[in-house]
This record gives C-alpha cells, structure tokens and sequence, in this order.
C-alpha cells in the first residue's frame, strides 16, 4: 500500500459498467474513503463518472489510475479476460487490490496473483458478495451449530433472462456465487465435477448448464444455471440428516428458513433373511431465523478497508478465489467431455 498524505484511502475503480458504479458508491459512503479515480472504455460511462464523481480523475487507461498520486488500492469490475492483467499491474504497481468474481480466467493466473501479493505483502481480496450478506452469515452459523446434523446434498437454482456475458458462459457467470457459498458454508471443495449444457445464442458460449459435484465426504452438490429463465430465480436447498434449509434471495423477508424435516432409512432383516427398508419421514416445524439486513456489499468493503488497515487478509482472499476457480477449469473441461466426470486440481 502507498504512503498517503491524508487520513482518508484513496481508491481507484476499473470498471463503471455493471457493478463498477455500485462498487464506487459503497467506498464512498465510508466517511475514511474516496474514489480518486475511475477508468472505462466507453466515454459514455465515463461522463456518467464525471457528473457522479466530479472530484475523481476520469479516464480510459489503467495506467493513467495507477499513476494517480498517493493511490492506496484499485477495485477491478472489468469483463472476466481482463481481470488478470488489470489485477497483475496494479499489484505491480504497489496498489492493494480487489478484484471482481471470478479471480481469473484460469488456475494459474490465480497463482501468480497470489504469489505476487504474498511477495509484495499487498492485500488481495475477491469480490464474493454472497458471503458478506446475512442470509448466507445466518446460515454458516446454524451449520457450524450442528443443527442440521450432517449435510447431505446442496441444491442450487440460479437462473435469469439474460445478462449475457460476451466473452464467457453461463458457468463462469453465475456459478461463482454459489460455489464460494457452498465453499464457505463447508470448508471444502469438491473433488470431482461433471457438467453439461447447451447453447441457444449466436455467441457460441453455453447458456444453459447443469453442474453435479463430488465430495470425498461424500457430500454432493447440482447446480441449474441459466441465462434463458423467464423468471429470476435464487435458491438454494440443504439437506441435513437432521433439518434442512430452503435460502432463496429473492424472498423480501424469510430469506433462510429452516425446516425441521427429514427422513431416516433402517435395514430390516425379517424371518426369512430377506432384507428390507423401512422408511421414516418426519415433517416438524418451520422457522425463519432473523437476518443482518446491511447491504452485503458495503460490509464487503469494510472488510476490504479493515485489511487495508490492519494489514491483514481479508475474509475472502486469493486463495478463496483460486477455489473457485478450479471448479471452474473443471466444469469446463467436462462440458467439453460430454459432462465426463473431471477430478479438481
């Protein structure tokens, strides 16, 4: 991190499409943040920056945001291909970085991310915003507690009508969320992965997928991702041997509800040595525990800052967005196989 003249960080912001603007307008409302600048390609967003930031320097290079004097750091929310090159510069460039899901377009541009931060002692933090939001905080909290017992199986549905990406697919998009959800949730990544999907767009990338995981816990998990819904749909299921959570964000209120069902399978042996099942379902109370309602992702920043601060990594670092991104590498080798089960390295 550079040595600033005033009390206040000074941050840059690469990217003022999608999220660049939401990024920008939660660094700041912290009252110790200013965004010293913003770079994009297109001139259109760039006037749009000027009337929002008119004390930041507006640009369409990088490099002119690096050279702003005093830069404490730099917020990457540019296209998926670039994000290795933009993050690589700035770490370069002695600049404390976060970078917008996912890390980078492969495994080993993640390493050399990491590698780089750990050999300059700069921050590195992924912009995972699911984990700073409180559905997700209430949920790790009940799993930690044990009271779902032990888990069995994730269910996730993550499907919109658009946005196409224009340089990925519909797993590289969306898939992010809920693999650094599961990830959190767990502490585990899956050891093998298999995914299908189609393409219905001019584009060539798949918009359509299905992603099935393996766990040497024997824990599994399926994702449906898809960029042809005609509704926005966010949910996730959890299956514990004792209760089970329904996690759907697009509920107002009751985002997380916990169900106190589930079923019991014993093996029976009758006179005859015949073996049989005998099945138990159990259907008990829902509750729908109370939830942080701060917006995730201005707590994401203050976490940033807090690592910025304390000089310490922050709650999703390099390491967590490399994860991520080897499932990711994974996925798309089997959608190349023909939905082969492919092993995560």
């Amino acid at each position: 991190m550079s040595s600033r003249t005033e009390e206040k960080f000074r941050v840059g912001v690469a990217g003022y499409g999608y999220w660049g603007p939401n990024l920008a307008r939660n660094i700041s409302a912290r009252e110790d943040c200013i965004v010293s600048g913003i770079c994009d390609l297109d001139p259109a967003r760039l006037a749009i920056a000027a009337t929002v930031f008119p004390e930041a320097v507006i640009t369409e290079s990088f490099s002119t945001l690096l050279e702003i004097p005093d830069l404490d750091a730099v917020v990457i929310s540019t296209p998926v291909a670039s994000h290795f090159e933009l993050a690589k510069a700035a770490l370069v460039a002695g600049k404390d970085v976060l970078v917008e899901k996912p890390l980078a377009r492969s495994s080993d541009e993640a390493r050399t991310l990491i590698r780089l931060a750990e050999k300059k002692s700069l921050i590195l933090a992924v912009d995972h915003t699911f984990l700073f939001t409180g559905a997700v905080a209430k949920i790790k909290q009940i799993l930690d507690e044990g009271e779902l017992g032990n888990i069995l199986y994730f269910d996730s549905v993550r499907v919109n009508l658009g946005l196409f990406q224009p340089d990925t697919n519909v797993i590289w998009d969306l898939a992010p969320h809920d693999l650094s959800i599961i990830n959190s949730l767990v502490g585990l990544t899956p050891t093998l992965v298999s995914a299908v999907g189609t393409c219905h767009a001019e584009s060539g990338f798949v918009d359509v997928a299905y992603v099935h995981m393996k766990y040497e816990s024997g824990l599994a998990a399926h994702l449906h991702l898809n960029w042809l819904s005609p509704v926005k749909l966010r949910r996730m299921l959890i299956s514990g041997s004792r209760k089970m959570i329904v996690y759907d964000d697009m509920e107002p209120s009751e985002k997380v509800k916990v169900y106190d069902s589930g079923v019991s399978v014993k093996k029976i042996v009758d006179a005859d040595s015949v073996h049989k099942r005998l099945v138990d379902y159990r259907i008990g109370d829902m509750t729908a525990p109370k939830l942080d309602t701060s917006e995730a992702l201005f707590v994401e920043i203050n976490d940033f800052i807090r690592a910025l601060t304390e000089r310490k990594p922050p709650k999703v670092d390099g390491l967590a967005g490399l994860d991520v991104v080897r499932v990711l590498e994974a996925a798309d080798e089997s959608l190349s196989c023909n939905g082969k089960w492919v092993p995560v390295f």
